[in-house]
């Protein structure tokens, strides 16, 4: 699986999360994690149609999404939405 997090550093919600996902990379990691920022890597993530509310992840399956979460969310709320995803 790949997953692309983006985040912005104007954003709460986005600094609180980058633990959190620390954590799930190291539960799983057997997947690519790639992380891009909102305001610096506008061409790259163009084409995921992003919209204003950050965080954003989204979860890929051979180039395939299959999950995109959107906002903050506590650790319990990742792990229930992704644990059986990844």
């Amino acid at each position: 699986m790949k997953v692309i997090k983006i985040n912005a550093m104007w954003c709460p919600g986005c600094l609180i999360s980058k633990s959190t996902w620390k954590e799930i990379e190291n539960s799983y990691p057997n997947n690519e994690y790639i992380d891009y920022d909102y305001d610096l890597d506008e061409d790259k993530i163009e084409p995921y149609n992003i919209g204003e509310i950050l965080p954003v992840v989204i979860i890929f399956d051979k180039d395939k999404e299959v999950k995109r979460i959107i906002g903050e969310k506590s650790k319990k709320e990742l792990l229930k939405e992704i644990g059986d995803i990844l």
